[in-house]
C-alpha cells in the first residue's frame, strides 16, 4: 500500500483447523495512524486472523509483521509487550474486581508498580469518559455498555500502537453504539492509534473507517472506500448469497 508507513502487514497467512480452511493466502497492510474495518459474513476468518495477529494461534503458512519485524508464531504476552492490543468478541467479566482494578491489570504489563499502574487506568479511563463513581463498581455490577468501555479501557492501559477491536459493538443498542464509536474516535485522535476493527453491525464500522477490507471464506475479496466496498457485487454476493442484478 501507499501512503502512510505500514505498521501492520500479514502476508499470504493460511490457517487450517483439520480439513477446514479458515485463512486462505491472506495478505493485507494496515497504515500507522489508519481505522480499517474488517468485515465479512459469520465464519469469514476474521476472529481467526486477528488470533494469527496476537499469537493465540501460529499460521500454517505465511508471515505477520508489526513495525517491520516479524511477530510470526509470539506468544501473546510478547505481541501485546510489542504494542498490539485487542478486546474480544465476548465479554471477560471481572466479577470480583472494580472497574478501576481491572484496568489497572492492564496497565500492569508495562510495570511492576501497582501506583504507577493505578495512575495510567485512571488516564485512560478518564479518556473514555466513564464517570469517577462508576469506578468502585464490581464487574458483576455494571451494565453490558459498562464492560465494553471497560475491556476498551483495559486494552488501552496496556499502552498499545495499534488495537484490534473484535465485534466491540455487538449487543449495544443503537443509541450506545453512536456513543461508542464517539469515544473510539477520540481515543484514536488523543493517542494516534492504529485500529482494526471487526464488526457485524455495517454502520458502526461505516462511520468509523476510511479503508474497509472484507473477508468471505478465508479470502480478501474487497477492499476500499466504505462506499466503495458497500456497491461491490462480489461483497453483495458474499452477504446476502445472490448475485445482484
Amino acid at each position: 500500500m501507499s501512503g502512510p508507513e505500514v505498521i501492520l502487514r500479514v502476508e499470504n497467512v493460511t490457517k487450517r483447523f483439520g480439513g477446514v480452511v479458515a485463512l486462505n493466502d491472506v495478505t493485507l497492510s494496515v497504515g500507522r495512524g489508519e481505522i480499517v474495518g474488517l468485515i465479512g459474513p459469520n465464519g469469514s476468518g476474521k476472529t481467526t486472523l486477528f488470533n494469527c495477529i496476537t499469537g493465540v494461534y501460529k499460521p500454517d503458512r505465511g508471515r505477520v509483521f508489526f513495525m517491520g519485524r516479524d511477530i510470526t508464531g509470539l506468544q501473546p504476552h510478547e505481541v501485546a509487550k510489542l504494542g498490539i492490543a485487542r478486546t474480544w468478541q465476548k465479554v471477560r467479566p471481572f466479577r470480583n474486581l472494580t472497574v478501576l482494578e481491572a484496568v489497572t491489570t492492564g496497565a500492569l504489563l508495562r510495570t511492576d508498580s501497582v501506583e504507577e499502574a493505578r495512575k495510567t487506568a485512571v488516564e485512560v479511563l478518564e479518556l473514555i469518559g466513564l464517570p469517577r463513581e462508576e469506578w468502585g463498581r464490581l464487574g458483576s455490577e455494571i451494565t453490558l455498555m459498562e464492560h465494553k468501555l471497560v475491556d476498551l479501557a483495559r486494552a488501552l492501559a496496556t499502552g498499545p500502537q495499534l488495537l484490534l477491536l473484535d465485534e466491540i459493538a455487538a449487543g449495544l443498542r443503537p443509541h450506545e453504539q453512536e456513543r461508542l464509536a464517539e469515544v473510539i474516535k477520540k481515543v484514536w485522535s488523543d493517542r494516534g492509534l492504529t485500529i482494526v476493527v471487526v464488526e457485524h453491525v455495517m454502520r458502526f464500522v461505516m462511520s468509523l473507517s476510511k479503508r474497509v477490507v472484507v473477508l468471505h471464506e478465508g479470502r480478501v475479496i474487497a477492499e476500499g472506500p466504505p462506499e466503495e466496498v458497500a456497491s461491490n457485487p462480489r461483497v453483495i454476493e458474499a452477504y446476502l448469497g445472490i448475485k445482484p442484478v
